[in-house]
């Protein structure tokens, strides 16, 4: 079993579906569940375009995480996005995270656990964001269809914080690519 690190950069948390969602100090993972007082936590699917499609589908969107480099690749192209920006709740520094395979473990903080499940897949919101910006994150020139960060589902709780570690543990076996979520 193949371990690597990274660490958390910042986190975000809002208990409303707005696109970007305020940094924190700290946020709270329940297992099963998602990030506590975040409007995307629950057992069954909380994106608003797909809750809509079929609300009883399980959540395999209950934490967003993106790459910090994603924020400086962009940055080069005249973007300036910080933390929680894009909607992220953990932002994350030195890991390549859409080229982790599905099922893949985060290990964050001292107990949290999230198991990734698949790539966020960008939308027009991205463009009202900023012009332009949903183009950019299609990514077809690296092997990805995008880089816009990665979701996942809470096996275990905790707190995670700014400046946590996270302990990247490979699954077992050939699980595949991420698929677009």
């Amino acid at each position: 079993m193949k371990e690597f690190r990274g660490a958390v950069e910042a986190v975000a948390c809002d208990c409303t579906h707005r696109f970007s969602k305020p940094r924190r100090e700290v946020i709270h993972l329940v297992a099963g569940h998602g990030i506590e007082g975040d409007a995307h936590a629950g057992p069954h699917v909380r994106h608003r375009f797909l809750a809509r499609r079929n609300p009883r589908s399980p959540n395999l969107r209950q934490v967003h995480l993106i790459p910090a480099e994603l924020f400086e690749d962009l940055a080069s192209f005249g973007y300036q996005i910080s933390p929680g920006d894009l909607g992220e709740n953990v932002t994350t520094r030195g890991l390549q995270l859409e080229r982790l395979p599905l099922a893949t473990l985060l290990r964050l903080g001292s107990s949290a656990v999230v198991e990734l499940t698949g790539l966020r897949t960008p939308c027009v919101l991205l463009d009202r964001f900023q012009a332009g910006l949903k183009k950019r994150l299609l990514n077809e020139s690296e092997g990805l269809p995008y880089k816009c960060g990665v979701m996942g589902i809470v096996r275990a709780g905790g707190p995670v914080r700014a400046d946590d570690k996270i302990h990247v543990v490979m699954p077992d076996g050939n699980p595949g690519q991420l698929p677009p979520l």
